[in-house]
């Protein structure tokens, strides 16, 4: 093996060993802008995912947690143990599971379990923005799945408005500690990613931004956001909305969509969600 050939596998070995070694907060991210993706579940409940990225076919083995654990300040949420350039096979019966958004390959397990690869577009600029990598999310999961619920209202000036809750199994999904920018730090927090369709920023869906969801207040789990100008950018509302937030643990990311409420202020609409939300008692979220 030359040199270079040598540097090349070097890099892909730190790459594989860096996925690894990487704490995964959510259905684990396990590659980006792949193709050609495959999951099979072994007899020993391990789940196995092939696919080609780069010019070249990676393959991993995943195990070790499934479906989410309650918010908690002692006990770390339940993440996935990978291993990468491990090559395996197994089974994957035929998903009769609950509809998933952004869906690549979903599977039934033997063990009655359910396995899925759903690829989105997690990352992109805040005001606007439609480029970002395609993220592979690995989820695990039986029973049920979070519930992303979300309403719309007015702000002040016929600003459009929308506030809502991540729940799972009842509970309120939050985390404990975040960036000042809101990026949660630890494996309970989630941001909830909220694209606007042909809207100032252009046609079609652009980004329009992300809001963590809040550990205060009553009800737990809950988040909002007004299509206010930001910092020089147009007015983000559109003509219809759709948010995605990564499942808790290692559960699967779960989508909301709904059209635009539009401009005309109804004010016994208006009254019920103003109470809604300021029942909830998270001193953000209010208008």
């Amino acid at each position: 093996m030359g040199h270079q050939q040598r540097t090349i596998a070097f890099v892909l070995a730190l790459l594989a060993a860096a996925f690894a070694a990487t704490p995964a907060f959510a259905s684990a991210i396990v590659g980006r802008n792949v193709t050609g993706a495959t999951l099979a579940i072994d007899s020993q409940g391990r789940a196995h995912v092939g696919y080609s990225a780069g010019g070249r076919r990676v393959t991993l083995v995943a195990w070790g947690a499934v479906n989410a654990r309650t918010p908690s300040r002692a006990v770390p949420q339940v993440t996935f143990q990978l291993r990468y350039g491990v090559a395996g096979g197994g089974v994957c019966l035929p998903y009769d599971g609950p509809a998933l958004a952004w869906l690549v390959e979903a599977c039934k397990a033997p063990d009655g379990t359910y396995w899925a690869l759903q690829s989105w577009q997690r990352l992109k600029p805040n005001y606007g923005g439609t480029e970002g990598p395609w993220e592979l999310h690995l989820s695990h999961w039986s029973g049920l799945l979070a519930q992303l619920v979300i309403f719309q209202n007015w702000a002040p000036r016929g600003v459009r408005h929308i506030f809502g809750r991540l729940t799972y199994l009842g509970q309120g999904v939050h985390g404990f500690s975040s960036t000042p920018s809101g990026d949660p730090l630890d494996g309970y927090g989630r941001n909830i990613y909220v694209d606007t369709f042909d809207s100032a920023y252009g046609q079609g869906w652009h980004r329009a931004n992300s809001v963590l969801t809040h550990g205060r207040g009553r009800t737990l789990g809950d988040f909002c956001y007004a299509f206010y100008r930001y910092g020089g950018h147009p007015r983000g509302n559109g003509t219809k909305y759709r948010a995605t937030v990564e499942g808790p643990g290692v559960t699967p990311d779960v989508m909301w969509g709904a059209n635009d409420i539009g401009r005309r202020l109804n004010r016994t609409l208006q009254s019920r969600m103003q109470s809604l939300e300021r029942s909830w008692g998270d001193p953000k979220c209010r208008v």
